[in-house]
């Protein structure tokens, strides 16, 4: 069992404070080593639904999804409600008695604010009873609704990252920031109004409704990709994935482009299959995991991909591929130490599994660790159970947060979110 984080030094917590202009996303931190296979104890317990987002503020880490209640850590402890979104210390495991919003819906994506602010997003309409489309930002200490930002999202938003004054969102809205914006958007992050500078036409779903499924800019807010259901970003052929190029002036869509994801990957069953995506933290490459189905190595299903980020032109393709043999890789986390990934899988490096391990193949159940040049696994095997799997995986400097819909994590329970401290 490994000690709680309450005895950190003063020192130690100054460098979790947010600054203004930062995020902390996964692409924000880099870490020296591989972090601890055995989870602190003193995170608390999320007794059911899903967490599908984490981000941290100061000491805070705020945690969403769907649910309904938490417990702090300790035997003998009360259940707490708490209706898809709560914070708590990361020094001690309390739960905040402060920040208990009413939201009326499901919080899929979580970004840190200034100060104590943090910016929440998903399928709500509603929090605290005020009208905040399906964007908002919320003061931890006071639970107050920040009612100066208006982004007046009108439809679902699956993935957000912070950036500087900017905030990049992605889901299936058609609206964002007094502007017309379909599935993608970029609002200033103090009054949620969209930047003209910012506007692509994301068009033809390869499978169901148009939508950004996922999004990751790099640490110095000059490049971002998307995945999801389309297959043309302004009017030219990118299936389900683009580069776009940030800077200070207009963006522009890269001319970075690779047919690796044109493939059905089970098309019947998934409209699009990519999952998670994450920058390094020098920004140089980004690692994008998939699900998908046992087609060998002839797809990308069911996989993690590194590609690099100063690549231009069509036909790109991966400089790494570990394939999990048939099981889905939800999310991931590259630190520079290690690409993290996350799901329900069984198996890396395992590409001539179906559904089975194949010659080479090592079990990482559920949780696992690849080397950033190699792409193979590391000896990182922590184990959970599968479940669903590992929707968020957040990079921190004193460790990575785990959120799940699972309970067991590094062979001991943890309802549904951990962490495994740095070493």
């Amino acid at each position: 069992m490994r000690p709680t984080l309450a005895c950190l030094t003063a020192t130690a917590l100054a460098v979790l404070a947010v600054p203004a202009a930062a995020g902390t996303a996964s692409a924000d931190i880099s870490q020296p080593a591989v972090v601890s296979a055995n989870p602190v104890n003193n995170t608390p317990h999320v007794l059911d639904g899903t967490v599908r987002a984490i981000t941290t503020v100061g000491n805070w880490v705020v945690v969403g999804g769907n649910f309904e209640e938490v417990r702090e850590a300790g035997s003998g402890k009360k259940t707490i409600k708490r209706h898809n979104l709560f914070a708590y210390d990361m020094r001690t495991g309390k739960i905040s008695t402060a920040f208990v919003p009413k939201v009326n819906g499901t919080v899929h994506a979580l970004q840190p604010g200034s100060s104590d602010w943090i910016y929440a997003a998903g399928t709500f309409t509603t929090v605290n009873g005020v009208k905040t489309g399906t964007v908002t930002a919320l003061k931890v200490s006071t639970n107050k609704v920040h009612t100066g930002f208006k982004p007046n999202v009108n439809y679902r938003v699956n993935t957000m990252v912070v950036r500087g004054a900017r905030l990049y969102i992605g889901g299936s809205f058609t609206k964002a920031g007094g502007k017309a914006r379909t599935g993608l958007a970029r609002v200033d992050r103090l009054t949620g109004v969209a930047d003209n500078a910012f506007n692509f036409t994301v068009t033809e779903p390869r499978s169901g409704d148009l939508k950004v499924y996922r999004m990751a800019v790099d640490p110095a807010d000059t490049r971002m990709v998307i995945n999801g259901t389309f297959t043309r970003v302004n009017g030219q052929r990118r299936v389900q994935i683009a580069m776009i190029t940030l800077g200070k002036g207009t963006a522009k869509l890269s001319t970075w482009s690779t047919e690796r994801y044109s493939t059905p990957c089970n098309l019947a069953a998934f409209d699009t299959y990519m999952r998670g995506m994450d920058f390094s933290p020098d920004g140089k490459y980004f690692v994008v995991v998939t699900t998908g189905g046992p087609y060998g190595q002839s797809q990308l299903c069911d996989s993690a991909a590194r590609w690099e980020s100063s690549a231009t032109g069509s036909g790109q393709k991966p400089t790494w591929v570990n394939w999990t043999g048939g099981d889905t890789l939800l999310s991931t986390s590259v630190t520079g130490a290690a690409v993290y990934v996350g799901g329900h899988q069984r198996w890396l490096n395992n590409p001539y599994g179906h559904d089975s391990a194949g010659p080479g193949a090592v079990s990482r159940p559920g949780i696992g660790a690849l080397d950033p040049k190699t792409g193979k696994a590391l000896a990182w095997n922590p184990t959970r159970t599968l479940g669903h799997g590992v929707e968020t995986l957040v990079a921190h400097p004193k460790g990575l947060l785990v959120g799940s819909d699972t309970d067991q994590l590094g062979h001991e329970y943890h309802g549904r979110l951990g962490m495994f401290p740095a070493g």
